[in-house]
């Protein structure tokens, strides 16, 4: 398939593929090699608004279809996504630099989601309240909310669209969505396989443009009722802005700073093994990775050891080109320059490598994994978001203490604990402040959970019956007899 001329035609819109009309395109990079891979068609804020008023149009009637024939769509969708998943983890991986591996499972995943929301809407919703009159009887109707506006990132392209269309379109809602113009081909993969299972016209829309143009021209448009957004706090807060005039509803899964804790009864290898997982899956680049380590005093060194003889002993090549890759490049130049600058800082402020910088790729956007430890509390290697391969280790002594510095952030969106004690594990779960936490693993993602965040990591829940929730609205019937 010639990938760079298919991306020309990058609008999905009314059951079409079409081109903008002004021509415009903007590269598609292999973050890992530099080169580019397509010529992405780029519209607007007129094509994206056209995109609503289709799926609005296109609402009066799918919201009446039946459950089961929603969910027919969906397990057809899964099927082309299984069917296709290498082709399309191919395509992902290119676009995104994530090891060949990750980006098929990814695929896989996707599917997961249609398959999930598929079965969910087969179940039954609404509920019949005990009444306190003999006359009266009182029931409640869960309805499509309307159009929903998905918005996803390029991390994980496939698989955040995914948990997004499922139950917006299991619930009855007619979709318009835009994907990252980092990593847009992967997406347009994923509609490809929503065209190709039968969803009719004008359910299903994808757009590509200026982030911030398009998505407030659509927010703008009475007929969208829910946004759906993964990404950054400040852009989410933007959008929460945005939204007052319609009063629309917000879905959002936001930014993390999720910590990892080794307590001193904790199984090291196990611990050792989630730190490579939860830190270096999809090349640190997860909103859920692990961002800062405290590990017990009297476990450090015996983890630390372990930990920097992995990371040492990483192999980084071209992710899709060596299926023996371990770590591949960060999305661009920009976020390889400033995970370079706040290991610097720290460094100058006294923090300490514990795993030796070394030569890398000379293509692409390769960064030689970055552990400190003796980091200062107050420099952004250990207050921000790092999302790449870079961490900061502390000492803890005190499970108190631990709790404390895991809970000093505005963010609250994952945590992993490792402890061998039942009662400590409790305990420790249940007081940090994360809207998901991994007890003594560091796969916490499933189709069948909820999730999301605490505090400025979002609003909402992703996944799961709430999930499907987010996209309906529920009517209170009271009726005498």
């Amino acid at each position: 398939m010639d990938i760079a001329k298919d991306a020309r035609n990058s609008l999905f819109v009314d059951g079409k593929w079409l081109a903008p009309d002004g021509g415009d395109t903007v590269d598609v990079v292999n973050p890992a090699t530099g080169e580019t891979i397509a010529e992405l068609g780029y519209g607007g804020a007129a094509e994206a608004v056209h995109a609503v008023d289709v799926a609005a149009r296109a609402f009066r009637w799918w919201r009446r279809t039946t459950a089961r024939e929603r969910a027919v769509l969906l397990l057809q969708t899964a099927s082309h996504l299984r069917e296709r998943a290498g082709w399309i983890g191919r395509v992902l991986a290119m676009e995104s630099g994530k090891r060949l591996a990750e980006a098929i499972a990814e695929v896989r995943f996707a599917a997961e989601y249609f398959r999930r929301f598929a079965e969910e809407i087969r179940r039954p919703h609404g509920v019949m309240m005990p009444g306190e009159a003999t006359n009266k009887r009182h029931w409640t109707l869960a309805q499509p909310a309307g159009v929903a506006l998905v918005l996803t990132p390029w991390n994980f392209p496939v698989s955040i669209q995914a948990r997004k269309l499922a139950p917006a379109l299991a619930a009855g809602c007619t979709v318009v969505a835009r994907a990252s113009q980092k990593a847009p081909l992967s997406v347009i993969e994923l509609f490809r396989c929503l065209q190709a299972a039968g969803f009719p016209a004008g359910v299903v829309n994808l757009v590509q443009g200026p982030a911030a143009e398009t998505t407030k021209a659509m927010m703008q448009q009475e007929g969208v009722r829910v946004v759906s957004f993964t990404g950054s706090t400040p852009v989410g807060q933007t959008l929460v802005g945005w939204s007052a005039g319609q009063l629309q509803r917000m879905a959002l899964e936001l930014g993390g700073n999720a910590p990892f804790i080794v307590f001193e009864d904790a199984d090291i290898e196990r611990a050792v093994e989630g730190a490579m997982v939860a830190k270096f899956r999809n090349n640190g680049q997860s909103c859920i990775a692990a961002n800062r380590f405290y590990v017990h005093d009297a476990v450090y060194e015996q983890f630390v050891e372990r930990f920097v003889a992995r990371v040492s002993a990483m192999k980084l090549s071209d992710p899709v080109e060596d299926p023996d890759c371990d770590l591949g490049p960060v999305i661009d130049a920009e976020a390889r320059a400033r995970l370079k600058n706040l290991a610097s800082d720290a460094i100058a402020l006294g923090a300490r490598r514990l795993v030796p910088e070394r030569a890398v790729p000379a293509s692409g956007y390769f960064l030689s994994p970055i552990l400190l430890e003796d980091v200062t509390a107050e420099t952004g290697f250990a207050c921000e978001e790092l999302f790449g391969p870079a961490a900061p280790i502390f000492r803890f002594r005190e499970e108190e203490e631990v709790i404390a510095c895991a809970n000093s952030t505005d963010m609250g969106l994952a945590a992993y604990v490792y402890t061998e004690s039942h009662a400590r594990a409790t305990r420790v779960t249940e007081a940090l402040e994360y809207g998901i936490v991994a007890l003594n693993h560091a796969l916490p993602s499933v189709a069948f959970a909820p999730m999301g965040g605490w505090k400025r990591s979002g609003l909402g829940r992703e996944g799961a019956r709430v999930g499907l929730e987010e996209f309906q609205e529920i009517k209170y019937i009271s009726a005498e007899i």
